[in-house]
This record gives C-alpha cells, structure tokens and sequence, in this order.
C-alpha cells in the first residue's frame, strides 16, 4: 500500500501543482500523509516541526547566503537533526505515546523547503487537500 500511496500521490500532487501553482509540501510528502491521516497527532507533530524548521532556516537565510539547493539541504538537515533530538535527548525518559513522533526523518524538511518557496498556510492546505485526495482514492482501491 506504501508504494500506490506515493505513486498516487505524486501523480496528484503533480496535477495540484500544475492547476494551482501550490506545492502539496514536496514530492512524497503527500502519499505519506495519506498514509498517516488516521492519526492526526503525528501530522501535526510533523507540521509543527516543519513550521520550526522554517522558521529556522528563514532567521539564518537573514544571516547566511541561502539559496537553492544550499536552502533545500539546511531544511533537510536541520529537520533530520530537530527529529533526532527530540527522540534521542528529550522523549526517551518520558512516555510519550508514539503517536506524537513525527512522521519520517525527511518529510519536515521537505515542507518546511515547501514553506521558504511559497507561505506556509499555502503549504500546509496543499499539503492537506492533496493527502485527502490521496486517502480517498486508496479507499477506493481498497
């Protein structure tokens, strides 16, 4: 189900793209929501992480000549990073249910790269209409 979710999902993503001029958060981000709109918890521990990234990156791009893929690979890594923290030095002592880890290690990266291109409520309802989108034809399938 994992590789229908993404190939439809970049097939939607693409259309939503071409008819809107909004990028749904990057090229898999959206089959993987479908994959996880079940719980809402996770997407929107992954949406606050994005949004911190974002905000990240923009208050460096201030300071650092940020550009293109320098931009991209900065949202990357410091989503990564911010991911790792939080499970390695702040969560493993407490128990927090699992449903509150963002999803994947890439994917607040590629929205918060998403966010520094276009604004982020524009990213964030993208990103929202297409993963529903994606769900309901995976019902469909099913």
């Amino acid at each position: 189900m994992i590789a229908e979710s993404l190939l439809i999902g970049l097939i939607a993503g693409m259309i939503f793209y071409e008819l809107f001029d909004i990028s749904p958060g990057g090229v898999v981000t959206p089959g993987y929501f479908a994959l996880f709109l079940d719980q809402p918890l996770r997407i929107v521990s992954t949406i606050i992480l994005a949004l911190i990234v974002w905000g990240a990156v923009e208050i460096l791009s201030r300071h650092l000549v940020l550009y293109g893929k320098r931009k991209f690979y900065l949202a990357l890594l410091l989503g990564f990073l911010l991911k790792i923290l939080l499970e390695q030095y702040f969560m493993p002592g407490m128990e927090i249910d699992a449903g509150l880890m963002s999803i994947g290690y890439i994917i607040p990266g590629l929205i918060a790269n998403e966010m520094t291109r276009q604004k982020p409520l524009s990213t964030i309802l993208g990103l929202g209409i297409v993963s529903v989108f994606v769900s309901f034809v995976l019902l469909l399938l099913r």
